[in-house]
Protein backbone atom coordinates (compact mmCIF):
# COMPACT_ATOMS: atom_id res chain seq x y z
CA UNK A 1 0.00 0.00 0.00
CA UNK A 2 3.05 2.19 1.11
CA UNK A 3 4.28 1.47 -2.57
CA UNK A 4 1.09 3.10 -4.11
CA UNK A 5 0.67 6.08 -2.49
CA UNK A 6 4.24 7.35 -3.25
CA UNK A 7 3.90 6.43 -7.18
CA UNK A 8 0.64 7.87 -6.70
CA UNK A 9 1.76 11.14 -4.94
CA UNK A 10 5.20 11.18 -7.67
CA UNK A 11 2.85 10.94 -10.24
CA UNK A 12 1.00 14.04 -8.65
CA UNK A 13 4.28 15.95 -8.78
CA UNK A 14 5.43 15.20 -12.19
CA UNK A 15 1.74 15.84 -13.71
CA UNK A 16 1.68 19.06 -11.83
CA UNK A 17 4.78 19.88 -13.03
CA UNK A 18 4.70 19.10 -16.87
CA UNK A 19 1.28 20.80 -17.19
CA UNK A 20 2.97 24.21 -16.97
CA UNK A 21 5.30 22.95 -19.73
CA UNK A 22 2.82 21.91 -22.35
CA UNK A 23 5.01 21.00 -25.31
CA UNK A 24 7.43 19.19 -23.26
CA UNK A 25 4.42 16.98 -21.28
CA UNK A 26 3.59 16.23 -25.39
CA UNK A 27 6.85 15.53 -26.21
CA UNK A 28 7.57 12.86 -23.27
CA UNK A 29 4.17 11.58 -23.25
CA UNK A 30 4.38 11.02 -27.03
CA UNK A 31 7.44 8.85 -27.18
CA UNK A 32 6.02 6.82 -23.82
CA UNK A 33 3.45 5.97 -26.18
CA UNK A 34 5.05 5.19 -28.99
CA UNK A 35 7.98 3.09 -26.81
CA UNK A 36 4.82 1.35 -25.33
CA UNK A 37 2.90 -0.06 -28.14
CA UNK A 38 6.69 -0.72 -29.54
CA UNK A 39 7.22 -3.47 -26.79
CA UNK A 40 3.25 -5.03 -27.48
CA UNK A 41 4.63 -4.91 -30.95
CA UNK A 42 7.69 -6.67 -30.63
CA UNK A 43 6.02 -8.99 -27.64
CA UNK A 44 3.15 -10.30 -29.90
CA UNK A 45 5.86 -10.96 -32.60
CA UNK A 46 7.40 -13.48 -30.30
CA UNK A 47 3.86 -15.21 -29.72
CA UNK A 48 3.90 -18.56 -32.75
CA UNK A 49 0.26 -17.52 -33.12
CA UNK A 50 -0.55 -14.33 -33.38
CA UNK A 51 -0.50 -13.57 -36.35
CA UNK A 52 -2.90 -10.72 -38.05
CA UNK A 53 -6.42 -11.84 -38.40
CA UNK A 54 -5.89 -13.98 -34.65
CA UNK A 55 -4.37 -10.66 -33.45
CA UNK A 56 -7.45 -8.60 -34.45
CA UNK A 57 -10.00 -11.05 -33.77
CA UNK A 58 -8.44 -11.30 -30.31
CA UNK A 59 -8.54 -7.34 -29.38
CA UNK A 60 -12.32 -7.39 -30.65
CA UNK A 61 -13.51 -9.91 -28.59
CA UNK A 62 -11.61 -8.31 -25.26
CA UNK A 63 -12.39 -5.07 -26.61
CA UNK A 64 -15.96 -5.58 -26.91
CA UNK A 65 -16.27 -7.25 -23.44
CA UNK A 66 -14.51 -4.90 -21.37
CA UNK A 67 -16.72 -2.30 -23.28
CA UNK A 68 -14.07 0.23 -25.14
CA UNK A 69 -14.25 -1.14 -28.74
CA UNK A 70 -16.98 1.83 -29.81
CA UNK A 71 -15.64 4.51 -27.34
CA UNK A 72 -12.43 3.93 -28.39
CA UNK A 73 -12.64 4.12 -32.36
CA UNK A 74 -16.09 6.07 -32.31
CA UNK A 75 -16.00 8.86 -29.24
CA UNK A 76 -18.32 9.14 -26.47
CA UNK A 77 -18.98 12.66 -28.15
CA UNK A 78 -19.79 11.46 -31.45
CA UNK A 79 -22.40 8.40 -29.85
CA UNK A 80 -24.18 11.31 -27.34
CA UNK A 81 -24.28 13.82 -29.89
CA UNK A 82 -25.69 11.25 -32.50
CA UNK A 83 -28.40 9.94 -29.98
CA UNK A 84 -29.05 13.72 -29.09
CA UNK A 85 -29.39 14.42 -33.19
CA UNK A 86 -26.89 17.25 -32.68
CA UNK A 87 -24.90 18.38 -35.66
CA UNK A 88 -21.59 18.10 -35.73
CA UNK A 89 -19.11 21.06 -34.37
CA UNK A 90 -17.71 22.18 -37.65
CA UNK A 91 -21.56 22.35 -38.88
CA UNK A 92 -22.37 24.61 -36.03
CA UNK A 93 -22.96 27.76 -36.00
CA UNK A 94 -20.66 30.70 -34.05
CA UNK A 95 -23.89 31.46 -32.42
CA UNK A 96 -24.85 27.81 -31.63
CA UNK A 97 -21.53 27.08 -30.01
CA UNK A 98 -21.01 30.36 -28.35
CA UNK A 99 -24.62 29.34 -26.68
CA UNK A 100 -23.45 26.61 -25.60
CA UNK A 101 -20.46 28.22 -24.08
CA UNK A 102 -22.28 30.42 -21.72
CA UNK A 103 -24.85 27.37 -20.94
CA UNK A 104 -21.86 26.14 -19.30
CA UNK A 105 -20.66 29.33 -17.68
CA UNK A 106 -23.59 29.07 -15.88
CA UNK A 107 -23.58 25.80 -15.13
CA UNK A 108 -20.15 26.34 -13.59
CA UNK A 109 -22.08 29.35 -11.54
CA UNK A 110 -24.34 26.86 -9.86
CA UNK A 111 -22.07 24.76 -9.37
CA UNK A 112 -19.76 27.13 -7.52
CA UNK A 113 -22.90 28.70 -5.42
CA UNK A 114 -24.31 25.35 -4.36
CA UNK A 115 -20.18 24.37 -3.51
CA UNK A 116 -20.46 27.57 -1.04
CA UNK A 117 -24.04 26.24 0.49
CA UNK A 118 -22.74 22.66 1.15
CA UNK A 119 -19.50 24.34 2.96
CA UNK A 120 -21.77 26.33 4.77
CA UNK A 121 -24.02 24.19 6.28
CA UNK A 122 -20.76 21.50 6.83
CA UNK A 123 -19.53 24.40 9.11
CA UNK A 124 -22.35 24.50 10.76
CA UNK A 125 -22.96 20.84 11.56
CA UNK A 126 -19.20 20.94 12.64
CA UNK A 127 -20.57 23.69 15.11
CA UNK A 128 -23.21 22.14 16.46
CA UNK A 129 -21.37 18.92 17.21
Amino acid sequence: MKIVKFFDRLEDKIRFRLSHRPVIYTLIGGIAIVLFWRGVWMTADMVWFLNGPVSMLISIVVLLIIGLFVSFFIGDQVIISGMKKERKIVEKTEKEIKKEEVSLLEIEEDLKILNNKIEDLQGKIKNHW
